[in-house]
C-alpha cells in the first residue's frame, strides 16, 4: 500500500512540475499550441500509425529539450545568480539544444506534410464515428486532461488526488454515460451506474473528496461526455 501511495505521490509531483513549467514558460505554451495543431492536422490528413508515432516522438523531443533547458536555467540562477560568462555559455548551449530539436521537428514535419492532399473534415469525424472504442478513448483521455486542468485552475488538491473536481467520480460517470449512449441493455446500464455510485461514495468515505467535489466531478463527467458525443455523432 505504501508503494502505491508513493507512486501516486511521485506522479502528482511530476504532473505539478510539468504544469508549473507550462504556466511559467511562454515558449512551452507555444510548443504545446503548435503540437496540438500539428497532431490535429495529422489526424485530419489521415496519417497512419507509423507517421503519427514519428510525429508524436518528434514533438516529445522538442518539449523534452525545452524542459531540460528550463531546468538548466533554474539551476544556474539558483547556484550562480551573479553574472558569469561561463553561466551564459551554458545557457546558450542549452538553448541551442532546443533550437536543434525544433529544426529537427520542422524537417520531419516537412517530410510528412509537404505532399499531402487535403481531405474533408468529415473523413476525420467518420473515423471516430465508425469505432465506439476510438470514441470512448477520445472522450476519457480528454476528460482526464480537463479534470487536471480544472484542478490546476482552482488550485485545489493535487492532479491525481483530492481537490475540485473528483477525477474518479468524473471518470466513473463518464463511463456510465457512454454505456447509456452506446448500447441499450438496461441491466448493464444499471450495473454500471451502481459501480459509478460506489466509486463516488468511496472517495467521500476515504475523505479524499467532500460531497460537493464528488458531485461536481460526476456532473462534469456526464456533461463533457454528452457534449463530445453530440459533437462527433
Amino acid at each position: 500500500m505504501k508503494k502505491n501511495n508513493s507512486f501516486i505521490e511521485s506522479l502528482n509531483l511530476a504532473i505539478e512540475g510539468f504544469l508549473e513549467i507550462l504556466r511559467s514558460q511562454r515558449n512551452m505554451r507555444f510548443h504545446f499550441l503548435i503540437a496540438g495543431l500539428v497532431i490535429s492536422l495529422g489526424l485530419y490528413l489521415n496519417f497512419n500509425r507509423l507517421e503519427l508515432s514519428l510525429l508524436i516522438v518528434t514533438i516529445s523531443v522538442v518539449i523534452f529539450a525545452e524542459m531540460v533547458n528550463t531546468l538548466v536555467e533554474y539551476l544556474l540562477d539558483l547556484y550562480k545568480p551573479e553574472p558569469d560568462h561561463r553561466v551564459k555559455l551554458i545557457k546558450d548551449i542549452s538553448a541551442g539544444s532546443v533550437l536543434l530539436s525544433s529544426l529537427l521537428a520542422l524537417g520531419v514535419g516537412y517530410l510528412l506534410f509537404f505532399d499531402r492532399k487535403h481531405l474533408p473534415v468529415d473523413t476525420f469525424l467518420l473515423r471516430i464515428k465508425q469505432s465506439e472504442w476510438h470514441l470512448t478513448f477520445f472522450i476519457l483521455f480528454f476528460l482526464i486532461v480537463l479534470v487536471i486542468g480544472v484542478k490546476y485552475f482552482f488550485q485545489r488538491g493535487s492532479p491525481l488526488r483530492g481537490g475540485l473536481p473528483s477525477g474518479h467520480s468524473a471518470f466513473a460517470f463518464s463511463v456510465w454515460t457512454l454505456t447509456l449512449l452506446l448500447q441499450k441493455n438496461n441491466i448493464i446500464n444499471f450495473l454500471v451506474f451502481l459501480l459509478a455510485m460506489l466509486i463516488a461514495r468511496s472517495r467521500i468515505k476515504a475523505k479524499v473528496h467532500n460531497l460537493y467535489e464528488t458531485v461536481m466531478g460526476a456532473i462534469l463527467g456526464i456533461i463533457f461526455t454528452v457534449l463530445i458525443y453530440q459533437l462527433l455523432l
